[in-house]
């Protein structure tokens, strides 16, 4: 469980994160919504440790992560994996290579244990006879799941999804969500994924947490939010629902 506390930030003295608190759990889906400029990705690289907060707590599993030991810092981010909004795949290494690289810069496993590490993951994301092709050579889709392959290739116990549908036409999106959710099950992970994406929204938000203007304005799960009587919220899901209307279909 990631456990966040009255988190603030502010840029050249404008305020982005006004207070923020809440929990993202084991075994669920937590999303991250509202309007661009309000304050989702400002978290997201707090709670992860690109951004120190100017007020607040966050703790791991219990472990206070802003004002632990370095070796604590770093045990805590070995166990956090990321998919970047792209997939953000190193253009000059293949497939496996890609999902191999957490595995060198973080662990002294011997080489046939990453490979077969590598390979279990390419396998569990569909991608089992990919390894030696370039990112040039995948399509939107499969690029977007190397990246979770490298994202859960060191085991993480968290993991973190910036935009995982943007880009995609709505039936390759929804097969990404798919997977980020089983893999959340199976694994039981704590799952944060940053989105406006309102096929995300419906279908695999467990726990959603709704920013507007740098503050928590509502949170709950997927089932509740079409009947909760909130303005902002009520404005953003309207303004999602035109641009899902407007997503390309496959």
């Amino acid at each position: 469980m990631i456990e966040f506390q009255h988190i603030s930030k502010a840029f050249d003295g404008k305020k982005v994160l006004d207070g923020v608190s809440g929990k993202f759990e084991q075994g669920k889906v937590n999303l991250i919504i509202g309007e661009s400029g309000t304050g989702k990705s400002v978290l997201i690289k707090c709670i992860v440790g690109l951004i120190r907060p100017d007020q607040g707590s966050i703790a791991f599993d219990g472990r206070d992560f802003l004002n632990g030991s370095k070796d604590r810092t770093v045990g805590v981010r070995k166990e956090i994996g990321m998919l970047f909004q792209g997939g953000a795949l190193f253009d000059s290494k293949n497939v496996e290579e890609n999902v191999l690289f957490p595995l060198d810069m973080l662990t002294d496993m011997p080489q046939d244990a990453k490979l077969d590490r590598v390979n279990f993951c390419l396998q569990r994301v569909g991608l089992s006879n990919a390894n030696k092709k370039m990112p040039n050579e995948l399509s939107g889709g499969m690029q977007k799941r190397v990246g979770v392959a490298r994202a859960i290739v060191n085991n993480s116990k968290y993991l973190f999804c910036d935009e995982p549908t943007s880009g995609l036409d709505a039936k390759t999106g929804l097969l990404i969500d798919e997977l980020i959710q089983e893999l959340t099950y199976e694994y039981d992970i704590a799952t944060i994924v940053v989105t406006h994406d309102m096929d995300s929204i419906v279908s695999i938000g467990d726990y959603i947490l709704f920013l507007h203007q740098g503050r928590k304005t509502w949170e709950g799960a997927s089932a509740d939010i079409f009947h909760v009587d909130v303005e902002a919220l009520k404005d953003f899901l309207f303004a999602s629902k035109l641009m899902r209307m407007a997503k390309p279909q496959a």
